[in-house]
Order: C-alpha cells, then structure tokens, then sequence
C-alpha cells in the first residue's frame, strides 16, 4: 500500500498489487470520511495508512461505497465495527448486507482472458447499511458532497462531486491507470459507463479521483476532457450538470 497525498483534505491509500486501486482518506478536520475499502483482508493496511496519518480507526465517521464488487466494499465490515456508518446506493445496498450476490458482468471479447487471469480471492464480510443512497442526495462531508448516480459498472454505482472543493470522486466509472485513462471494465453496461464517463467530463472538477489508478488533475485531466468532447456526441439538454 502506497500513501499519495493529494491535497491537504485530500490522500489516497493505492493499492498497486490490485490495478492501483484507490481508497481514498477524506480530512474534515479530524472527522474523516472513505471513499471504499480495499479488497478484503486490506484493513490492517488501511489501518496503518490512517495511523501514518495521525488518524485511529474510530476518526472514520463514514464510509461511502461507490459500488459493491469486492475490490471496494472489502473492507467495510472491520470499518463498522470500528463505528464507521456505511453509506452505499440503494440499488448496491443488499450486495454489502450479503443478502444477494453481485451479478457477473457482461464481459466483451477482449475482457474474457483477463477476468480468466484474475484469481479469485475470499469474499468480503457481510456490512451493514445504515444509509442507502440516492441521486441528488448531499451528504454531510467535503462542504456537501452531490451523489450523481452513473450505474452501468453495477446498478448502484455513485460518483461524488464535492462542488466547494472542485473534486469528483468517479468510482470504476473512470480508470487511469499507467497514463490510459478510460472508462471502467468489467460492467453490467460498457455502453452505459462510457456514457457515464462522458458525462463526468463536464462536471467542474479541478481533481478527478477515480477508483483505479493516478488522480486526474492538470494537464491530464485536460486532455481527458478534450477527449471526450472531440469524440462524444453534443450534450443532451435533458442530461444533469454539476453547480
């Protein structure tokens, strides 16, 4: 686990050895707030990232999940029992409860040998839910953060746009990862997460925090949005915007 700061409420705890997954450390003032929770098994070093912090387990007030596959919700039950609250869209809620399983994915032909590759690890306790997540909600953390609802990585899939920090937090929405910065695999609905992706581009967001791989920011982040606007069609008026 690495620690990569990112602004001064800002850090991630990347996990390289998982396609540089990201659980990212939220400072208000002491009252922190995660955005996911590694695989299972990754509290001891979530643990270790906070303490290097100067946080204890019990600074995390709130954990909110932008999706329930395992690489992210892993560590959710050793956070509650911490007294974390975990805080996931209502349509994901039932997977962290263990009451339903995730649904396998619609893998595209240039997917399959890979997921083939992965080796499949133990499954992540069962957490509970103390708050289910809708669109448009604001939530108590980063000045008021906007759940904007994206699914087609999973049906509750969320991001989170903090507009009074100009950060947007994208979930396996986006990925950048080894200077590609794409739209997430292994989905539900690979068309509805590219246009997903589209659609955060134009969200007003200095700091693009996505679930694996380097945060967005500058230059980066510019030429993404370049991207996305020279091979994306015109904006649907009936489509949501940030502010």
């Amino acid at each position: 686990m690495e620690i990569v700061p990112v602004s001064p409420r800002l850090t991630t705890l990347r996990f390289p050895e998982v396609n540089d997954l990201n659980v990212y450390v939220w400072d208000d003032h002491g009252e922190i707030t995660l955005i996911d929770t590694g695989l299972p098994g990754s509290f001891t070093e979530i643990v270790e990232g906070l303490d290097a912090l100067g946080f204890a387990p019990a600074a995390v007030r709130r954990v909110v999940l932008t999706h329930a596959h395992d690489d992210h919700l892993g560590s959710a039950a050793e956070l509650a029992a911490h007294g974390a609250e975990i805080w996931a869209h209502h349509a994901d809620a039932d997977i962290v409860r263990g009451r339903r399983p995730q649904p396998a994915p619609v893998l595209r032909d240039w997917e399959r040998p890979i997921a083939e590759a992965l080796e499949p690890g133990p499954p992540p306790r069962p957490a509970p839910v103390h708050r289910e997540l809708h669109d448009g909600d604001i939530l108590e953390f980063g000045g008021g953060a906007e759940v904007v609802e994206v699914p087609g990585h999973t049906a509750g899939s969320i991001a989170l746009h903090l507009p009074r920090h100009r950060v947007l937090f994208t979930g396996d929405t986006l990925a950048n990862v080894r200077g590609v910065t794409m739209p997430g695999v292994f989905n539900l609905d690979s068309a509805a997460v590219a246009a997903a992706a589209h659609r955060l581009a134009r969200f007003d967001a200095d700091t693009v925090c996505v679930g694996h791989g380097e945060v967005l920011t500058a230059g980066p982040l510019l030429t993404w949005r370049a991207e996305q606007s020279a091979h994306g069609s015109r904006p649907n008026p009936s489509e949501r915007h940030s502010g």
